[in-house]
C-alpha cells in the first residue's frame, strides 16, 4: 500500500498516533477530538489501516535492555519480486518490531526484540530457512537514536 492510497484524514491520523498515542482511559476519543471526528470513525479508520498493512502494531516503545531483553538488527538480501514473501515471513513473529527495504545489498532489514538471545536466534534461523537465505545478525551494542516518525501530512 502506498501513502497515496489513503486520504488526508488517514495521513493526519497516522502522523498523530506514531508521535504520541494518548495514554488515557479513552485514547480513541482523545484522537477523535483532536481530528474533529467521532470516536467510532477513529476505530474504523485504524482498523482499515491495519488491514491495509499501514499499521502493524500499536504499543509502547520500551528500552528492551531495561527489561533484561535482547535486541538485534538483522539483514538479508532478496530480489524485489520476493519482497512480499519476506514481509509475510518476518511479520509472522511478534518479536519483529520493524521491517523495511532499502536500496543496496543487503536490501531487507528487520529488528527483533525478544526475551533472550536464544529466542532471537530461533527467529533468525526460521526466517533464513523459510526464505532460503543467510540472515546477518547485528546485535545491539549501543543505541544512537530512538523514535523515528514520519510526517505524512
Amino acid at each position: 500500500v502506498r501513502p497515496m492510497d489513503i486520504d488526508a484524514i488517514d495521513r493526519e491520523l497516522l502522523t498523530m498516533i506514531q508521535r504520541a498515542f494518548p495514554v488515557s482511559p479513552r485514547p480513541y476519543a482523545e484522537i477523535a477530538r483532536a481530528l474533529d471526528l467521532d470516536e467510532e470513525e477513529v476505530f474504523v479508520r485504524i482498523e482499515r489501516l491495519r488491514e491495509k498493512g499501514l499499521i502493524r502494531r500499536l504499543g509502547a516503545t520500551i528500552d528492551p535492555r531495561a527489561l533484561g531483553w535482547y535486541s538485534t538488527l538483522c539483514a538479508l538480501d532478496l530480489p524485489s519480486e520476493r519482497i512480499d514473501e519476506y514481509a509475510k515471513v518476518v511479520n509472522a513473529y511478534p518479536e519483529v518490531t520493524h521491517n523495511y527495504v532499502r536500496e543496496g545489498n543487503p536490501n531487507c532489514w528487520f529488528t527483533i526484540i525478544a526475551p533472550d538471545e536464544r529466542r532471537s536466534r530461533e527467529i533468525i534461523a526460521a526466517v533464513g530457512q523459510a526464505l532460503g537465505v543467510e540472515v546477518l545478525d547485528l546485535p545491539t551494542r549501543r543505541i544512537f537514536k530512538i523514535g523515528v516518525s514520519f510526517r505524512l501530512t
